[in-house]
């Protein structure tokens, strides 16, 4: 399968491309001129000009689409461009190219309202039954989580229209190797480096239509269930958040 994967240079494109590489045939996408050959063909432009955008997707079968602005506190201007019209013009090329499928980027922060004074912290603690599953309607917190919670909404249309492939991933906290130390919020919504791999090669490989799954680790702390992701993509997370011990795994 030749994959386009976009945002290359982000936290979770390396991760996934880190982890992935020897599975597929890739083509990147950078914002700018990486420090490193890739040592795979790889394209730099911005996501929201189609002309960046078309010569990536031509010839590809799947597309990881991660570019965007990751900042939580992005301004409205900065999501607006880089994320919602972004993802807009992704989806656009992936429709006039023929690509099967789009793997989206979503965002803990697509639900971030959820969190509740009322709530927390107690949904971030092992006693506690509140759980997200993805059927719910979004609820963002911010404007990056608006951005985030309107990209699935635009791969929503693309399916019904153009018959795309979608699966929407609401990743998590993914934090380098280890969980957050001293944090029960980023312990509860943990995505370990090889999880994340692990859920994107899933989202590529699984038979299905339209998907929005949360992008977690098999953490005995959780309030998004990840049952969703086991079902439909064969989801198999290896790693929870209480086998650590600060930056030590417990044996």
């Amino acid at each position: 399968m030749r994959v386009l994967l976009t945002g290359a240079g982000g936290h979770v494109g390396r991760t996934v491309f880190e982890g992935l590489r020897g599975a597929y045939d890739w083509q990147l996408m950078y914002h700018s001129q990486p420090t490193e050959d890739p040592g795979v063909p790889f394209y730099t432009g911005e996501v929201q000009d189609i002309e960046d955008v078309r010569p990536a997707v031509e010839g590809v079968d799947a597309i990881i689409h991660l570019a965007g602005d990751p900042r939580r506190g992005a301004p409205w201007r900065s999501v607006l461009t880089n994320n919602i019209d972004g993802t807009y013009t992704v989806y656009q090329a992936a429709a006039q190219e023929d690509v099967e499928r789009v793997v989206y980027s979503s965002s803990n922060h697509a639900v971030g309202a959820f969190e509740t004074e009322d709530r927390t912290p107690e949904i971030y603690r092992t006693d506690d039954e509140f759980r997200l599953d993805g059927t719910e309607l979004p609820r963002p917190g911010n404007e990056y989580g608006i951005s985030k919670a309107t990209g699935e909404l635009i791969g929503r249309f693309f399916h019904d229209e153009h018959g795309l492939t979608v699966c929407n991933v609401r990743i998590g906290n993914l934090n380098n190797d280890h969980p957050p130390i001293d944090y029960e919020r980023g312990q509860a919504m943990w995505l370990s480096p090889r999880d994340c791999a692990h859920i994107h090669d899933r989202a590529l490989r699984a038979d299905y239509g339209f998907e929005i799954v949360y992008g977690i680790s098999d953490n005995d702390r959780k309030y998004y269930s990840i049952e969703r992701a086991k079902e439909v993509l064969g989801y198999e997370p290896r790693d929870n958040s209480a086998e650590w011990d600060g930056k030590e795994r417990v044996d």
